[in-house]
């Protein structure tokens, strides 16, 4: 049960960079690129927490699941 991060879809409609969102919820965009592009297997919830705040947006917003194998590792962010 892979779960795909739009993450980059939501900073598109906010008109915000990768780099001012990870300023803001205080994470490196290193590790935020990893979220992006779905490399990792999880994120704290208080990180998700802090991003959602700064979108302005639902978790569901960011994260979606789709049927198909599952990814391969990955490392936790935030």
């Amino acid at each position: 049960m892979p779960i795909v991060v739009t993450l980059d879809v939501m900073l598109a409609r906010r008109k915000m960079r990768s780099r001012e969102l990870a300023e803001r919820v205080g994470i490196t965009e290193a590790n935020l690129s990893l979220l992006k592009s779905g490399k990792v297997r999880g994120v704290r919830f208080d990180t998700l927490s802090r991003i959602c705040e700064v979108l302005q947006c639902q978790p569901g917003e960011l994260l979606a699941w789709e049927p198909g194998p599952e990814p391969d590792g990955g490392d936790d962010v935030g």
